[in-house]
């Protein structure tokens, strides 16, 4: 129930029916060693529910009705008329569908809400490690969104609440300075070895006692039509964080921007700049391992070559990657240990400067 729980608060979905998450996170395998329904069908379902409302979520941000008139029936409400004008062309939004539904994406999803390891595998399964793989990431996340088009009766605020705070995808439709909720992401992983707890709640004026005021919390300001409210919690930081917005996206953001600048408020916002003292050839090799180890990139790799001059004396070549980092670094030398130095440097000066 602990494990449920934990589940809920990450996609922003409460289960009425608790099995159909089991069941979304039920692998085949071990449905044939133990019985029980596996997750497949559910992934069907979330695979076609994803197309529908990320299809939504792109025309809603990037188009509008030629005009919108006061609704005479509803107060306060506008009726959408004429023909509908897009801000982007056809070729434009399909690229935007494409980066959203994408493998990698859904993978990468996965990742950020920290939940490949709740999944219920076969033996080979799990000598095989495969839920480490993005296809089996990305059948996860398309399962979980079928479990919710069932249990919600196909409600389709759910649904798109959730493929908002599964997927982020403001993160590619709208290009803010700073991505609070990705920032305050990498932040607590990097200093608390875990994403940060999310709680969200429904919100309004007369509902308020859901977050009786608490002295560790920093509460956010609360815009017109509120609907929710989201408590950011770091394990082992003294401060929570209360964000309001229409939507649990909107409060989540909200509540990251609070911890954002608390964090920046009083320097605890440390960069990867302020994670090396001194940076200089001697020490590089050391000190971009040290970097690796503090959770901002993988282990770099070097890659030697030895050639010799005319004189048969060694020249050695060398090459610095990082997996994920999109530079290469090359020298060459007559000292193997020198050409390393060499391009471990430059990989530093590069990494620090970038990331």
């Amino acid at each position: 129930m602990n494990e449920i729980s934990f589940i809920q608060d990450q996609i922003g979905y409460q289960f009425k029916n608790p099995a159909l998450l089991t069941q979304a996170f039920t692998r085949r395998s071990y449905s044939a060693e133990n019985g029980g329904q596996d997750n497949e069908v559910l992934e069907f379902i979330g695979d076609k529910v994803l197309d529908f409302v990320v299809v939504k979520l792109l025309a809603e941000s990037n188009g509008h009705f030629e005009e919108s008139r006061p609704d005479p029936m509803r107060w306060g409400k506008t009726v959408e008329t004429g023909p509908f004008i897009s801000d982007m062309d056809e070729g434009k939004l399909t690229e935007l569908k494409r980066q959203l539904v994408q493998k990698k994406t859904l993978a990468e999803a996965i990742d950020n809400l920290g939940l490949e390891s709740f999944l219920r595998m076969g033996k080979g399964d799990v000598e095989n490690e495969v839920q480490n793989a993005a296809s089996v990431k990305e059948d996860l996340f398309e399962a979980i969104l079928g479990a919710i088009a069932l249990d919600s009766g196909w409600d389709l605020a759910a649904l798109q609440d959730s493929v908002s705070i599964m997927l982020k995808p403001d993160e590619v439709l709208q290009s803010d300075e700073v991505n609070y909720v990705s920032e305050i992401q990498e932040w607590s992983l990097r200093h608390t070895g875990t994403i940060p707890f999310h709680h969200f709640e429904p919100w309004s004026m007369q509902a308020s006692w859901y977050f009786p005021k608490d002295p560790r919390c920093i509460y956010g300001e609360t815009p017109e039509d509120t609907h929710f409210a989201c408590e950011l919690q770091f394990p082992d930081v003294e401060h929570h964080f209360v964000g309001y917005g229409k939507s649990k996206n909107l409060a989540r953001i909200a509540a990251s921007r609070l911890a954002y600048e608390h964090l920046e408020k009083n320097d605890l916002l440390q960069t990867i700049r302020d994670e090396i003292d001194n940076p200089n050839k001697d020490d590089s090799i050391s000190q971009l391992e040290i970097l690796s180890r503090r959770g901002y990139f993988p282990l770099p790799e070097y890659d030697f070559q030895e050639d010799h001059d005319s004189d048969g004396n060694p020249i050695w070549s060398c090459k610095c990657t990082i997996a994920g980092v999109h530079h290469v670094t090359s020298a060459k030398s007559s000292s193997k240990k020198d050409v390393k130095k060499q391009v471990a440097f430059e990989m530093l000066q590069y990494v620090l400067e970038e990331l």
